[in-house]
């Protein structure tokens, strides 16, 4: 789906940019055009600084997204879900990263959640990232408990890790 999305943009890798950070934030674009989290909107010079386009682009990307029929009812409906990754130190939470060899094989998150579980430890978020919108998705799990390393290791061993770290 993302390819598709972007295809769409083909000709004009700043509108690229713009489709890619409205994906990876989970901001939708509102009937006007505006760029929006919930009700906030994000103004264009805003946007336009973050990815380093003009912010002309912003208005011609949300233009060509309420224009098309697909991408409409996708960019009105996106939203964005808060994360406790980066607040895991903070609350004194744990938090495990999960790289994997081919994130559309069924039962990762099954797999690493059930040895969690059977060792007693609570998990307080999971987040994986869509292998259609990102090049190497990952997997993310806070724990209110810190995971013992020999179950680090077990989670290691899983035939479809690739690599794992901790926050």
């Amino acid at each position: 789906m993302f390819d598709e999305i972007m295809e769409k943009f083909e000709g004009s890798p700043s509108q690229q940019a713009v489709i890619r950070l409205l994906l990876e934030r989970g901001f939708s674009v509102n009937d006007e055009g505006r760029v929006v989290s919930g009700s906030i909107e994000i103004p264009n010079t805003q946007i336009a600084r973050e990815i380093g386009v003009d912010r002309r682009v912003i208005d011609s990307t949300t233009e060509a997204v309420l224009a098309d029929d697909d991408l409409r009812p996708i960019f009105q409906n996106i939203s964005a879900i808060p994360s406790l990754l980066s607040l895991a130190p903070v609350l004194d939470l744990a938090a495990l990263t999960v790289e994997v060899g081919d994130a559309d094989e069924p039962g990762i998150v099954a797999s690493i959640t059930t040895l969690l579980a059977d060792e007693g430890i609570s998990i307080r978020q999971t987040v994986s990232e869509d292998p259609e919108f990102t090049d190497e998705p990952k997997l993310y799990i806070v724990t209110d408990d810190p995971i013992p390393g020999d179950l680090l290791n077990e989670i290691s061993a899983l035939p479809f890790v690739r690599r794992i770290s901790l926050a």
